[in-house]
């Protein structure tokens, strides 16, 4: 029993010390391995950055395009209401000279 006493603490320490080493070990590989993602991100970032300038002149371009429709739609929408009107008061006019 004695003998028990003494080398299960010694069995726990030689356990919690090759726990500590492995968790160093991994603690530097995460660090690392966050090293090389970080540098993959700013990668990307700066060639996303680089796109923005043709991503602005697109939008610029659909923003123009869509601005121009509109004032085609409204035109013709406009020119229809007038259409529109002139019949109803023709047919309002000829409906009071009939009456």
């Amino acid at each position: 029993m004695e003998f028990w006493l003494d080398f299960l603490p010694l069995v726990i320490y030689f356990l919690l010390i090759i726990f500590l080493i492995v968790g160093i070990i991994l603690g530097i590989k995460f660090i690392m391995t966050l090293n090389k993602v970080e540098k993959v991100v700013d990668d990307v970032n700066d060639k996303v950055q680089t796109l923005n300038g043709f991503f602005h002149i697109i939008d610029y371009t659909t923003d123009k395009i869509a601005l121009a429709t509109d004032k085609v739609v409204d035109g013709i929408v406009s020119l229809f209401n007038k259409m529109i009107k002139r019949k109803k008061k023709k047919i309002k006019k000829e409906s009071d000279e009939n009456e």
